[in-house]
């Protein structure tokens, strides 16, 4: 594993990355651990802030030019803006379930399965971990 490629990248692609690698960190963290408890709100709410960053700041990465400077991937960035509160919406009414299912759907939507196509041949990640 070599971070050089990562490091060589803009300071958006970096920003997103270090981001994401947090988010996927501590998305574990709270799927592991007790809930609704205080560190639970705030380990949370660090989450959805690396995870409203990580959204955001695909906005300046356009590496994947299909549409103005713009890629399907940014629908999913657009989902995560808007869902996001949402999720933390129903935690604060009390409905727990609409709660888990939307963070869950975030963490296995935006980190691991958008995550996923970061390892594909060609891209930053993939010659990070396999060098290339």
């Amino acid at each position: 594993m070599k971070l050089q490629p990562l490091l060589s990248a803009s300071p958006a692609i970096q920003l997103h990355a270090f981001a994401a690698m947090a988010a996927f960190v501590l998305g574990l963290v709270q799927l592991t651990r007790r809930k609704g408890d205080g560190p639970h709100r705030m380990f949370g709410y660090a989450w959805v802030g690396l995870m409203l960053l990580i959204a955001a700041s695909s906005f300046w990465i356009h590496n994947m030019n299909q549409w103005h400077g713009f890629s399907l991937i940014h629908l999913l960035s657009i989902w995560v803006l808007l869902y996001t509160p949402f999720a933390v919406m129903m935690a604060r009414r009390g409905n727990i379930s609409a709660h888990k299912k939307g963070m869950i759907g975030l963490f296995a939507g935006a980190l691991i399965i958008a995550g996923i196509f970061t390892f594909v041949p060609g891209r930053i990640m993939h010659a990070v971990l396999f060098g290339g």
